[in-house]
């Protein structure tokens, strides 16, 4: 029987991903400050990522650790600090106190967003490039999983997500767009890869008008994506119209996070 701890499980990611992850022979301990209701072979712990005895517990007897939690967007630095740095921080610590040897990050294509269009598609361990508080975030735990790995031993995935939708909303998202059963794949491929080390890759379906950034590390670590956003084009054309190429969020990878302050979308 394996474990898998998976933390923020009662956002929107986490809920998409609880049934996609499922499997026979696995448990999934699903933590959360928000209550939630244990679906099949799962356990509910209702806790904070930022409290260290009650993430430690919640990691005993664990194989891995899936990091979703922290706020998901922009948002003042004193929250940013508080739940996305230290909140990843306290996991990764109680990890290595419970002695669970992988953790997967879900990191954003916002630690690289002002990575311009011109130097697409993005190499999967492209330099920091954080677009926000929130992207800043994103790269500190980045840095933090690489500590964690070489100091420590952990196995540590940072996932630089796109657009993680149900649907995809808008043109951009025509290009950026990771699917809830693509998110499964790639979820799944990092949890049973074996011994990855120390990795970031980016997550993206196989989106006919995508590029933007590598897949050659997921893919490498067995992703094989399978939808296309391409199938609501047409609906999200007559809807926005067609791309526009001088768009200002078509100039970075991290689109309107890249705006100046005040048009920044908030979490």
């Amino acid at each position: 029987m394996s474990v898998v701890v998976i933390t923020g499980a009662a956002g929107l990611v986490g809920s998409m991903l609880r049934p996609r992850l499922a499997r026979p022979g696995r448990t999934l301990r699903v933590l959360d400050v928000a209550p939630m209701t244990a679906g099949p072979g799962e356990e509910v712990v209702q806790a904070s990522v930022t409290d260290l005895d009650a993430m430690t517990a919640a990691c005993q007897g664990a194989d891995a650790v899936i990091h979703l939690a922290g706020i998901p967007g922009e948002a003042s630095w004193e929250r940013i600090s508080a739940l996305n740095i230290n909140g990843s921080y306290v996991t990764f610590e109680a990890a290595r106190r419970a002695g669970v040897p992988r953790v997967i990050f879900a990191s954003s294509n916002h630690a690289v967003g002002f990575t311009p269009h011109s130097a697409f598609p993005v190499p999967d361990y492209a330099f920091p490039a954080p677009d926000t508080h929130y992207g800043v975030s994103k790269a500190a735990v980045e840095a933090l999983a690489a500590m964690y790995h070489h100091r420590h031993g952990l196995d540590a995935i940072c996932v630089r997500i796109l657009s993680c939708f149900p649907e995809p909303r808008n043109t951009r998202m025509l290009s950026t767009w990771l699917s809830p059963d693509d998110a499964g794949r790639l979820f799944e491929a990092c949890l049973t890869a074996e011994r990855p080390g120390f990795r970031f890759i980016f997550g993206v379906s196989a989106n006919t008008r995508g590029g933007w950034v590598s897949l050659d590390e997921a893919k490498a670590l067995g992703y094989r994506p399978a939808d296309d956003a391409e199938a609501y084009a047409a609906a999200i054309i007559a809807e926005h119209g067609e791309p526009d190429p001088d768009d200002p969020a078509l100039r970075y990878l991290g689109g309107e996070f890249t705006f100046p302050a005040g048009q920044v979308p908030q979490a």
